[in-house]
């Protein structure tokens, strides 16, 4: 099974990217909280290329692709934004996030903790490319 969604990169856009991948996680047989933490995954990688690969442009493009091949249900995220190396975002540290009262820049550690596998990549074409694995057990 392949299911893709295109859509503009606005805010308004987000919800229609939940209901699209809470869709397909729920017919493949996923609990809700397994739903929930793919959706959120899926939710925080798409207001990143919104937010920092676009900068707010609503001319940008993102593209969803979901599969699910012998238990490994993958998202596919592929953007033509600014280019991003998550492997220069050290592992925050939550109790002095706290403390300091600190909101946001937490995506990419929310993306790790929540899906099984997270792997980025610069694409040869200019785009850039997030994949994200959840095993349904």
């Amino acid at each position: 099974m392949v299911n893709e969604l295109s859509v503009n990169s606005t805010t308004e856009n987000l919800s229609l990217i939940r209901e699209f991948i809470k869709s397909n996680a729920k017919n493949v047989g996923f609990t809700e909280e397994a739903i929930n933490k793919i959706v959120l995954a899926v939710d925080e990688a798409c207001t990143n290329v919104i937010k920092h690969a676009y900068k707010y442009s609503v001319s940008g493009q993102i593209n969803i692709s979901v599969s699910f091949v012998q238990g490994k249900f993958s998202v596919v995220i592929t953007d033509s934004g600014i280019h991003f190396n998550p492997n220069a975002i050290p592992e925050p540290d939550l109790q002095l996030y706290h403390q300091q009262r600190k909101s946001g820049g937490l995506g990419v550690f929310l993306m790790r903790k929540l899906m099984d596998e997270v792997n980025y990549e610069n694409l040869n074409d200019n785009r850039n490319q997030v994949v994200l694995v959840k095993y349904l057990s």
